[in-house]
Order: C-alpha cells, then sequence, then structure tokens
C-alpha cells in the first residue's frame, strides 16, 4: 500500500512539474519582487522631490506654479497604494502609471526652469540632488525593465499550452505591463531643418 501512495505521489508531482504549475507560482514571485523594486525606486524619487523643491524655492520663488505642480503630483503619488495587487488590476495599475507619469512630467518642467538660474545650477545642494534625481531615473529605468521581462515570461507561460489549463484551473490571468504613454507621438519621426532661420525685417 505504501508503495502505490509514493508511485501515486511521485506521478502528482510529476504532473503538476509538467502542467506549468510550479513555472507559474516561480514567475509570479519573480514579478512581485521586481515590483518590488520598481516601487522602492519610485519611492527614492518621491522622497527626492521636497529637498529639490525647497532647492529650487530658495532661488527661484517666482515660479510657484510649477514647484506646486511638482508637489501636487508627488501627493498623488503618495495617494495611491501600490501593493502587488495593484498587479492583478489593470486600472489601477494604469492609475499608478498614470501618476508617476504626471510627476516625471512635473519634474521635467521644473528642470526646464531651473535651466534660467545659473546661480542655482551652480549650488552644491541642487547640483547632488540632480546627481541623485538623474541616479534614480537610471534605476528606475532598469527596475522598471526586469519588471516587463517578468511580466513577459509570466504572460507567456499562461498562454502557453498546456500551462494555459493550469492557469485557466487557478485562476491566474495576464498581468499588466508598462507602455509608453505618447507612443504616437514617439513613433513619428521627428523633423529636422537645417535651413537658417530668416532673419527678423527690420
Amino acid at each position: 500500500m505504501r508503495k502505490i501512495l509514493t508511485v501515486l505521489a511521485a506521478l502528482a508531482s510529476l504532473s503538476l512539474t509538467n502542467c506549468g504549475y510550479n513555472a507559474i507560482q516561480s514567475e509570479d514571485e519573480q514579478i512581485k519582487a521586481n515590483w518590488s523594486e520598481v516601487v522602492n525606486q519610485y519611492q527614492r524619487r518621491a522622497d527626492l522631490v521636497p529637498n529639490l523643491v525647497n532647492s529650487v524655492k530658495g532661488f527661484a520663488q517666482q515660479e510657484k506654479d510649477v514647484l506646486l505642480g511638482v508637489t501636487n503630483a508627488r501627493a498623488k503619488v503618495g495617494s495611491i497604494q501600490a501593493t502587488p495587487e495593484v498587479l492583478n488590476d489593470p486600472a489601477a495599475f494604469q492609475k499608478f502609471q498614470a501618476a508617476q507619469g504626471e510627476l516625471s512630467s512635473a519634474l521635467s518642467r521644473l528642470l526646464v526652469v531651473t535651466e534660467n538660474y545659473p546661480q542655482l545650477k551652480s549650488d552644491a545642494l541642487f547640483k547632488d540632488l540632480m546627481s541623485q534625481l538623474e541616479g534614480t531615473e537610471n534605476r528606475i529605468t532598469v527596475a522598471r525593465n526586469r519588471y516587463i521581462k517578468a511580466v513577459q515570461e509570466y504572460n507567456v507561460t499562461i498562454r502557453s499550452f498546456p500551462s494555459n489549463l493550469t492557469a485557466m484551473m487557478f485562476g491566474y490571468k495576464e498581468k499588466p505591463n508598462f507602455t509608453v504613454e505618447n507612443e504616437k507621438e514617439i513613433s513619428t519621426a521627428p523633423k529636422v531643418d537645417f535651413n537658417p532661420a530668416p532673419a527678423p525685417s527690420k
């Protein structure tokens, strides 16, 4: 009897391995780990924002609209709970991505404004903050790329036979992935014009 149970257990284990169950579990955990790193880097960026805003405020108080835009975008990012459950809810994932995109856009506007203040650009604190922000943006890119690859592997697994049957049986669905916000805009080739601009008429 014990021999039969051992054989049955071995067969059950073999069938679970071949049906993709273990691969789905492994890839799902990898996605969660990669997502944690994405959120960690976004949090690092959000933590830099108040110091950056205060640094700019010291030199460019008249740029209140831009500073307020960055502060509000950061507050919106902070109001979204980026839990692993977001990964199973495309609408929540889109909301998270939109909030992060808004903060990226606000930071870009802030950096454009700082170009008008040479004394700010030469300030040691501002330089340090900019260096940290640049490093963080690079880390965000790396973390997002890892997440994108993990989601791709997982989505391929749950759509491939026979693991797709296991995925359906246990309720595993495709996970949302990062997308380009302005895909149509960036797919248009930039226009390059080497003709000199006409001289203003006198």
